[in-house]
């Protein structure tokens, strides 16, 4: 085994209106995670639905989950940085709520962590189970995204990510920042792995984000972080 494979792990999983998907996902994350001292992070996002009674509930059948309330939407990005400040571990892995990230993959991610590695993502290319329109506007952004920024990450969009929580910590904070991590990890110094992960069909309930609104938003932020990586400096420094 590693010495650098995390032993802990903090699993946070941001969820709006997803009342048919919890219990299904949360049964899955802690038998992927039987061999490893985890907690199970849910963040509910402003939901509207029975999402938040149901977590309370399941809390009664695992002890090990956490849940986490927004008193009004924040956004994905704002959901997943509250859950990792309330996490107790040093590495934090976050996936999808909507089941469409398979928890099995989440060991294959712990396996790849080696010296300096700070992030390690999910790459959905060989199984996407997205509609058409989804996975061509995902390809055009990678792409586009890859070109601008170097972010040596073929799949950023994938919720499936392992992370060092101080580092996540330090990053620059601004909506949809999650779209944008390797880029951000990258910019500190930080070393960044992916592993090809599976994707599966949602089986309940709709996406609460539109394709459309997400390409128009991620080209602002796209020439934002741009702008972040050209100011970024990575002194060597030491106390005399």
């Amino acid at each position: 085994m590693s010495k650098y494979r995390p032993q802990e792990i903090s699993v946070v999983v941001p969820v709006k209106n997803e009342q048919d998907n919890v219990a299904s996902l949360i049964a899955e994350i802690d038998a992927a995670l039987s061999k490893v001292k985890h907690e199970i992070i849910y963040v509910n996002d402003g939901s509207t639905d029975a999402t938040l009674s149901t977590l309370k509930q399941l809390q009664k059948k695992y002890k090990q989950l956490r849940v986490i309330s927004h008193q009004q939407s924040c956004g994905q990005s704002t959901a997943v940085r509250t859950g990792v400040k309330f996490a107790r571990y040093d590495w934090v892995a976050t996936l999808d709520g909507d089941g469409q990230n398979n928890p099995a993959d989440i060991p294959k991610l712990i396996d790849a962590v080696s010296e300096g590695v700070e992030l390690v993502g999910g790459n959905r290319r060989l199984s996407r189970r997205d509609t058409f329109i989804k996975r061509i506007s995902s390809v055009i952004a990678n792409t586009v995204r890859s070109a601008m920024l170097r972010d040596d990450t073929p799949d950023t969009g994938c919720g499936l990510k392992l992370f060092q929580r101080e580092a996540f910590l330090d990053l620059p904070y601004f909506d949809h920042m999650h779209r944008f991590l390797p880029a951000l990890i990258k910019r500190r110094g930080g070393k960044i792995v992916s592993v090809h992960v599976q994707h599966r069909n949602r089986e309940h309930g709709k996406s609460n984000y539109g394709t459309i609104d997400r390409l128009i938003v991620g080209i602002v932020d796209l020439f934002g972080v741009a702008w972040l990586q050209r100011r970024a400096k990575l002194p060597k420094a030491k106390e005399e």
